[in-house]
């Protein structure tokens, strides 16, 4: 294997919507994106693009309009491999996720903006934000010790423990993948992984630490949302648990500092294993260390992918419970529903063109039409699954289901409008003063003094033009639009 990088050549179109990326040998790379999108991949994110399709074992790479530099591999892509895993395109962030919770509640009681303001206040005493923020800081939360700790990451979201911790048991069902398991399809793979991990100095401190930030957002891009639904299409909006003209919130986060402990950990011991041989990285690029499937640095890292998730998944479900609490105290009476819980970075092993093999999802999501087999014993069987793509708080956010046509991704869509800008262009070209103004007018609340200006709508991609791009390549069609009524965010720098 050459560890030269190659130098990507010009996307040729074969749609309004859909082109390829020619490389050096084998199956070009598929693009989902119109003109105006293919404009927004620059040359690095088309160079790690071809890095990761060239590199060993990958049968296919899809670049997804929201598509944008990452680490190794593009945040917005795809990658399948049927014989090595990938750290790289899963991302530092180990099943960062989307999840939406709907209310029984109508928009005219969110309408005043001192019911808004409780509502904020009682949500962040309940689920703080912040890169190193956890229940400490949260006065009505829950208090998560290093043994409910180690049942969490190793488990999943279990009946006992959703019970423990106050999540209502039959959200289970609405979670893309409620549990995970080691490489070999146990537990104990994970028991056994984790008990090595605790054995090393600091580590039995540091772990406990984590735990505590069970229930709470990061920095960066993660946020809370409060929504009304706009249902696009009320049938199928109504089929999934939408409630048109009502308020729902609307969830982004993963596996925090936790997750981010495990990728950093899997990222290092690669590189070791690639120095101490001697193999070459595809691209010259560290980031896309990887391991065939099989080796023991491949079950190690599945199992440590698997604690993450299962930490990624209860953090979800817990948020959405301290949620609905806070909306209960400010507004008694009030009921809610998962509508879904689904990731955006992590590998799982599928069915690609009639062969097993592990799909890498960074900054991906999965989109399965109706009556496809792994919705089966799902509600989802006879529409197809609901993808959650945040846009931005002022274009709003979208619900979509995957049509047929989803095949051409690997059953895969973008994760959201991706970004245009990096944090650092934005804070220098945008302007804060205009950034505040601009919510002020859409009266769309906020919990800081400032609207973090690197995450600014103006720092994202056209949204509009990124679901354009999805709905033109036939991958899927929108249910409904989420309307903002205020976010919940911080400044800190993200976890992934």
């Amino acid at each position: 294997m050459s560890s030269s990088t190659e130098k990507p050549r010009a996307i040729i179109a074969t749609g309004e919507a859909t082109g390829i990326l020619p490389v050096s040998s084998g199956p070009p790379i598929t693009v989902i994106a119109t003109q105006a999108i293919r404009d927004t991949f620059d040359e690095m994110c088309l160079r790690q693009a071809v890095n990761s399709r060239t590199a060993p074992g990958v049968t296919q790479l899809v670049l997804n309009p929201d598509a944008h530099c990452g680490y190794g591999a593009p945040v917005g892509c795809t990658l399948v491999s049927p014989t090595h895993i990938y750290p790289g395109p899963v991302g530092v962030d180990i099943k960062c996720s989307m999840s939406l919770l709907q209310l029984d509640l109508p928009e005219a009681a969110v309408q005043d903006q001192r019911t808004r303001r409780a509502l904020i206040e009682a949500i962040l005493e309940r689920t703080p934000t912040g890169a190193g923020r956890g229940q400490r800081q949260a006065p009505k939360g829950r208090a998560v010790d290093a043994a409910l700790g180690r049942r969490i990451v190793t488990q999943g979201a279990t009946p006992e423990l959703c019970n423990e911790l106050g999540i209502p048991l039959h959200w289970i069902e609405r979670c893309e993948d409620s549990r995970h398991v080691g490489h070999d399809g146990s537990a104990d793979a994970l028991r056994d992984r984790l008990d090595r991990t605790l054995t090393q100095p600091g580590h039995q401190q540091v772990f406990a630490e984590k735990m505590r930030q069970l229930g709470s957002y990061g920095g960066g891009n993660h946020f809370g949302e409060c929504e009304v639904v706009r249902a696009l299409d009320p049938t199928t909006a109504q089929s999934l648990g939408l409630r048109d003209g009502h308020v729902a919130f609307l969830s982004h986060c993963g596996s925090r500092g936790w997750g981010a402990l495990l990728a950093d950990r899997q990222f290092k011991a690669m590189r070791q294993h690639f120095a101490t041989w001697g193999i070459p990285l595809p691209g010259n690029d560290r980031e896309l260390v990887h391991a065939p499937l099989g080796t023991p640095e491949a079950d190690s890292y599945l199992d440590d992918m698997a604690l993450g998730a299962n930490f990624a998944t209860l953090n979800h479900l817990l948020i959405n419970a301290l949620v609905l609490e806070a909306f209960q105290e400010v507004i008694p009476g009030v009921k809610g529903s998962l509508v879904y819980f689904i990731s955006h970075n992590i590998a799982r092993k599928e069915i690609v063109d009639n062969k097993e093999a592990w799909v890498h999802r960074k900054g991906a999501t999965r989109a399965f039409p109706a009556g496809h087999h792994a919705l089966k014993q799902t509600p989802f069987y006879d529409t197809g699954h609901p993808i959650l793509l945040p846009g931005n708080p002022q274009d709003g956010s979208s619900v979509m289901v995957a049509l047929p046509g989803a095949q051409l991704s690997c059953y895969s869509v973008n994760h959201g409008a991706g970004r245009r800008m990096s944090r650092t262009a934005a804070a220098k070209t945008l302007d804060q003063r205009t950034v505040d103004d601009s919510f002020n007018a859409a009266d769309i609340l906020f919990n800081g003094r400032n609207y973090p200006i690197d995450e600014s709508p103006k720092a994202y991609k056209d949204f509009r033009e990124v679901l354009r791009s999805v709905e033109l390549a036939g991958l899927a069609r929108e249910v409904a639009r989420l309307q903002a009524r205020f976010v919940i965010k911080d400044g800190d720098k993200a976890d992934d």
